[in-house]
Formats: C-alpha cells, structure tokens, sequence
C-alpha cells in the first residue's frame, strides 16, 4: 500500500510539474507578444481577432454587433460567442492598451484546461499509461502553433478544450455504458464560436449511432434535436440581423472561388504540413488503430481527418505559409498527441521486446523529446527560435507597427473619418476610426465578387483573394487610405485623381482631397514626390 501511495504521489507530481511549467511558458508567451509605443505598453491580438474586438467594443457601447457605430450590418466574424465572451471585458474600466491581455489569459487558461482533459483522455486510451499520459500532455501545452493561435486571441483555445471534452465525454459513457447530452451540448456551444464546427458535430453523431448500439436511438434523436436547435437558431439570427443566410467571411472564401482549385490548394498545403512534421511520426499516430481492437480508438482519429478534410475544402488557411497546424488543424491537435503518445509507446515495446521496462521507458523518451522538437520546427530554426521565445511571436513586430500607424491616424483624422485598411482589425480598433474593408472581410458587395485571377497556386490565399479599387477608393472615397492589397497599380487612377499622398513618421498615407475629416495640414517636406 506505501509503495502505491508512493506511485500515485509521484505521477501527480509529474502532470503537475507539466502543467505549472506551461502556465509558466503561456505567461511568458504572451509578455512576448506585447511592446511600447509612446511609453505605453500594449497587448495586441492577431489582426483577426481585432476584427472581433471591435464587434465586441461596439456590442458593448450599445452599437450593436457592427464593424462601426451606425454602419452598415455585415457579419465580418465567424466566431460569435466568441465576440459576445469580448464584449464583457469591454463592459469594464480596462485601458484599450491592456484590455486584449485579459483575451489572452483567457486562450492561456482554456489551453491549461484542455491540458487536465488530455491527461484523462489518454490515460483512458492506454489503460492509465503514465508515460503516454505524460507525453500527450507535454505535446499539446508546448504545441507553438495552438499556443500561438489561443494566446494571440483566436477563439482557437475555447474551441480545442470543448472538443477535448466531447470526446473525454463520449469515452467515459462508452466505458460504462451510460448516455449523455452533454457531447451534443458541448458540440452545439462550439457551433456558436464557430459555425464550421457542425462538422466534427455530425461525425460525433455517425460515430455514436455506429458504435453504441445500446443507445443508439437516445442519441439519434438527443443528437438531432440539439443539432437543429443550434442550426436553426444560429441562421434565424443571422437572416434577422444581418439578411445573409452565413457570416460574410463564407461568401467571402468560398462563393466566387472555384472548388478545385480551392481543394488543390488546401491538399498541398496538408501535404506539406504532414511532411514537414515528418510523414513517419504522422503515421505513428495512427499505429495503435491497427495494432489496438479498440473501437474507440475511432473516434479522435475521425475528428483529426474530419478537420483535415475541411482545411483541404476551405483551400486550408492565410498563415499556412507559417508551418504547423492551421486554426482548423489547431483545435484537434492535442487528440493527435495522445494518439502518438499511444503509438509511441506501442512501437517501443515492439522494438524493446523482452528488454525491460527500464529501455522502453528510455526509448519512450527519448522518441517524444525528439517528436517534441520535430513537431514544434514547423519552419525550421526560426520556427524553434519562436517556440523557446528567443524570438518574438507571428505578426507581433507588424503589431507594433500597426497600433503605431492607428495612433497616428487617429491623430490626424476626425471620429467620423472613414479608413481604408487591408489590415481590418489592429488599425480600425486602436483608431476608433470607420473602416473601408478592401480585402471585403466586411464588405457585402467586395465579399460577393468572384475572386480576382492569380498566376498560380503560389498566389492563392484564402480571404486575400477579392478586391474593387474602383469601388473601394473610387466610389466610397475614403478619407484616407492607409493600406493597398495586391495590384496596387489598378488604385493608382483613383489615387492621382482624387487623393494626395503623404509620408508621415514611416509611413504613406493618401488623404482624400478637401476631406472635413483631416487635421493634418502636410508641413514641408511632408508631402512625398
């Protein structure tokens, strides 16, 4: 009894130990992410998710779910509880340089959470393995691209842990042979984070009918019902409030956007994304499906082609050029890790035979430390530079440059200036300025177009692909243009005839001729050539 006592105590010491060092890490990640402009620290999330911000702060003023007061309703998210959990924080006294810190200790303790969720899972998964449990559980806190996308503000966090639960649920129930709403309901609360997550909702659906025959007809009906709760619910809603049967950003990458192309698109960079971590470690995961006659060993590996399968549809992600796993990747990767974890640990016992434990342990290790560096080098040495926080996150320098351009614009522009950005989020948000989306994240009319000709697969990049300079600039005339996508010659007609350009600590801005809505009066030697 002393010596099991002893064990339990040292296997707790062990997950803690895990968990305290990434609590660790997440604090440090996000004081990464942060920098000063004027003597002011700011925390700052990912351009996307300053988009939601600015819902959020506009929700909260009485606005309404709007990109800006008084505008046009255009639903330019996906992720609506997500807005709705923002717009709380911005019901409160926080400075609008710190009020994104709270977003991302949120994403640190949603991925601390899914950390415990992991641990239960694989230890069910492996017959209460600790090692495997150990291993999953130290893959997934220290996995770069889910601490980036969650502690860069994306609703990625959230949406990792409520999957991690559904299927922590489902095992349990399995194991038991009891039967509970709570999959469909967790499922349902993801959809309104995101919408796209009806899809690992239906094949939770599939699975449980397929493989739970003693309650199959409980969860056909439980399963339907919630389902079409939250469907119908969801686009009443939005058919009400926005007249568009989806959020603005569907139109925006899949109407207009040939399906082969997108799907050719979305396979390469799936492809790479398995060689990159190294096709044999991504077949490893795999392994205890072949060498385990264990039914529920089908259920994460389904989620993980599930999602895989909608990167391919959408033509994958904007950040792919990054590495790693992109946010629809992202939110199954921890049940990816406990099936490595679990292969890992198969395979060294195949390789060690009758050696001991003592070598198998050692070669468990081993193998996941160097998984553990592999999977993390998602673009080589710089990739790893970020992961040991040696260099600064994604976009976190371009950050710093955006809040300093929105200062400044706020600086020389009046409250009813209008704005174009391609940049939707950091410079609208920080501004307080209207916004003329010319990438048509929050256009009706540019989300609507067919997508503009590319030179080839190099080029094509899911919600960059639309653009209407002769709309955007040439019709809407904003006040100033602060940002031009691609082909930015096809604006250059509209700019000569109706915009002056300036250059301004760094940066070049075109301010519409004759504006009210300008202070800046150019000094000489203001005015570029």
């Amino acid at each position: 009894m002393f010596n099991t006592n002893k064990s339990c105590k040292s296997r707790h010491r062990i997950f803690l130990l895990i968990l305290s060092a990434y609590i660790l890490y997440a604090i440090l990640f996000i004081c990464r992410t942060s920098f000063k402009v004027g003597g002011v620290r700011y925390y700052c999330l990912f351009d996307d998710a300053m988009i939601s911000m600015t819902y959020a702060r506009n929700l909260a003023h009485g606005h309404g779910l709007v990109w800006h007061p008084a505008g046009e309703r255009v639903e330019g998210f996906t992720n609506l509880l997500w807005v709705i959990y923002m717009a709380l924080f911005h019901l409160l006294p926080i400075a609008q340089s710190k009020i994104s810190l709270f977003i991302q200790a949120s994403g640190a303790l949603f991925l601390a959470l899914n950390c415990l969720i992991v641990k239960r899972i694989a230890s069910l998964l492996s017959e209460d393995s600790m090692p495997v449990a150990a291993a999953a559980m130290a893959l997934t806190a220290f996995y770069l691209p889910l601490n980036n996308w969650a502690l860069q503000g994306m609703e990625v966090g959230a949406l990792t842990l409520l999957i991690s639960m559904t299927v922590l649920e489902i095992l349990k129930n399995l194991k038991t042979g009891g039967r509970s709403p709570l999959p469909f309901l967790l499922l349902g609360l993801a959809s309104l984070f995101r919408i796209d997550l009806f899809t690992p909702y239906v094949v939770v659906l599939l699975f449980l009918i397929i493989s739970d025959p003693k309650n199959r007809r409980y969860n056909l009906i439980t399963g339907l019902v919630i389902l079409l709760i939250s469907a119908l619910s969801q686009t009443i809603f939005r058919l009400f409030y926005y007249g568009d049967w989806l959020p603005n950003t569907y139109y925006l990458k899949i109407s207009g956007v040939p399906l082969l192309l997108r799907m050719e698109r979305g396979l390469v960079v799936l492809a790479l994304f398995i060689w990159k971590m190294n096709w044999v470690f991504f077949l490893i995961a795999f392994l205890p499906l072949i060498l385990r006659k264990n039914k529920t060993l089908l259920l994460p590996s389904a989620l993980i082609m599930t999602q895989m399968a909608y990167s391919v549809y959408v033509g994958g992600d904007s950040w792919d050029w990054w590495g790693g796993s992109n946010r629809f990747i992202s939110i199954i990767m921890p049940l990816f890790f406990i099936l490595f974890a679990c292969g890992t640990r198969d395979l060294t016992e195949i390789i060690t035979g009758g050696m001991g434990w003592k070598k198998s342990n050692t070669l468990f290790a081993v193998l996941i430390l160097g998984a553990l560096v592999n999977f993390n080098a998602i673009s080589g040495p710089a990739a790893l530079a970020e992961w040991l926080l040696i260099k600064k996150p994604l976009h976190v320098e371009d950050n710093r440059e955006k809040v300093r351009e929105a200062l400044l614009l706020k600086q020389i522009t009046r409250k009813d200036a209008r704005i174009a950005v391609t940049w939707g989020g950091i410079p609208i948000y920080f501004s307080k300025r209207q916004g003329v989306d010319l990438l048509g994240k929050n256009d009706r009319i540019i989300a609507r177009q067919k997508m503009r000709p590319i030179s080839g697969i190099r080029e094509f990049n899911p919600g960059h692909l639309k653009r209407d300079y002769a709309y955007s600039i040439g019709q809407l005339r904003p006040d100033v243009v602060a940002e031009l996508g691609r082909a930015p010659e096809e604006a250059e007609p509209f700019l000569k005839q109706y915009y002056d350009r300036i250059a301004l600590e760094g940066f070049s801005f075109y301010l519409l001729k004759g504006s009210q809505n300008i202070t800046f009066i150019p000094q000489q030697g203001a005015c570029a050539p």
